[in-house]
């Protein structure tokens, strides 16, 4: 079966079991019972296709598994079951396929480089699986190795969003999508050659050295498709979202922002794959970091405009606002908004920094994604002009992920202060 296929498996299987629903109802069976039987069903059709195809498909569904925080909670439960399975599992590759990779990569003796190495993959990324191993040395490491032809699979996904260009445009007709592909194909070139995210993953070590609440991996070694670093035991965020405990889950805001807050002051970078499977609380309270296969490069720190903007939009500051937007691209020459209508529909996304603390909620969100998505709103007809400048695409993407875990986790924290800490531009509100 093709990847084209399978994609297109999606929408028909989804179509096909909502006609055997109707059929059910038909027969007399409750509609909320059928609802929730197509729900399961999709949701874990979703996960095999998306799962088998391992390229930009999964990381699709990883992205969808962190949304599922906006979407009503009858309809989340299956979702969240099925597709956080695509955050740290996958059908793994065979053995033979996995030792191919490594005496490609490590050399035809790759085996005394171990002490030992299990089979069996201990976790899956987006574009590779994870086995757990133990060095010559006797350190625990882990071992990330690419799927063979992982890179023309995400690099086909993106030539296809591409040609679907147009269509993104009539939906959005404020957004220029051909810059946003190319950046987004530079990306994943990048996410491709594991000696960039070894490179990447140095970096934060070294920021985070000797941090009392933030834990990076040291690297080992790698190659363009095997990366070995220290094994870092924790409880992912994930298991934290399903059970954790209030403490748990306060404590794991905090420091998830805090993070990535920091990381383009600390290490001039910023970790732009802000999925569950990536974070894990360490016994000793830590925050643990992983897999910096996508990075956004920031050498002097966030951009202040994002700052300066918050302030201006929580200061009420409507057409200072618009002329920033203007300024960084967000809003295009020919495109005409009413700059208090703008504030409306910005200034609600800022609360979690607007006051001193603040709970991230799954109701919360939803009100949210209600307000800007529903497309018969004046605030949806307003989102639709906006652009989204390339520079900005992986900020952007952190920002919603980011929000997206933290509506999972619960958590209340004071996010205010960590942005005032961390973002230029933002601390003069204090003023």
């Amino acid at each position: 079966m093709t990847r084209s296929a399978k994609l297109a498996g999606l929408p028909l299987g989804v179509a096909g079991r909502a006609t055997l629903g109707l059929g059910k109802r038909i027969g007399g069976r409750p509609a909320e019972v059928v609802a929730a039987e197509l729900q399961a069903r999709t949701a874990e059709q979703l996960f095999q296709v998306l799962g088998q195809l391992k390229g930009g498909a999964m990381k699709f569904g990883q992205a969808l598994s962190v949304f599922e925080a906006a979407l009503p909670e009858d309809v989340a439960g299956p979702y969240r079951a099925a597709l956080t399975k695509l955050q740290e599992a996958a059908p793994p590759l065979p053995v033979a396929t996995v030792h191919k990779v490594l005496a490609t990569e490590l050399g035809a003796d790759w085996r005394s480089q171990f002490a030992s190495f299990d089979d069996s993959p201990a976790a899956a990324a987006s574009i590779g699986q994870v086995h757990r191993a133990v060095w010559a040395d006797g350190r625990e490491v882990a071992v990330k190795i690419q799927y063979p032809g992982a890179g023309p699979a995400l690099l086909g996904d993106l030539k296809q969003l591409g040609r679907l260009a147009r269509m993104f445009s009539a939906f959005s007709p404020g957004l220029d999508v051909k810059p946003l592909i190319a950046e987004l194909e530079a990306r994943v070139a990048e996410e491709l050659d594991y000696r960039l995210e070894a490179e990447s993953q140095r970096a934060f070590a070294a920021a985070y050295d000797g941090d009392q609440e933030i834990k990076v991996p040291e690297v080992v070694t790698g190659t363009e498709r095997v990366l070995v670093t220290e094994w870092m035991e924790g409880v992912p965020l994930s298991k934290i979202i399903a059970g954790g405990t209030p403490e748990e889950r306060d404590r794991a805001s905090l420091l998830l922002a805090r993070f990535l807050f920091s990381g383009p002051v600390l290490a001039g970078l910023l970790h732009a794959d802000p999925h569950p499977g990536n974070f894990r609380l360490l016994p000793d309270g830590r925050l643990g970091v992983i897999d910096f296969g996508a990075v956004d490069r920031l050498p002097d720190g966030a951009p202040e405009p994002i700052g300066r903007l918050a302030r201006l939009a929580i200061d009420g500051d409507a057409h200072a606002v618009m002329d920033e937007l203007r300024r960084e691209g967000f809003v295009r020459d020919k495109v005409d908004i009413d700059p208090e209508e703008l504030l409306g529909y910005l200034r609600p996304l800022l609360d979690p920094v607007a006051t001193g603390t603040f709970r991230f909620s799954r109701s919360w969100l939803r009100s949210q994604a209600v307000r800007i998505g529903d497309p018969r709103s004046p605030a949806a007809a307003l989102g639709r002009q906006l652009n989204l400048p390339p520079s900005y695409l992986l900020i952007h993407r952190v920002t919603m992920g980011t929000i997206g875990v933290l509506c999972q986790l619960g958590g209340e924290a004071d996010f205010r202060a960590e942005m005032q800490r961390w973002q230029p531009g933002f601390a003069p509100a204090e003023a």
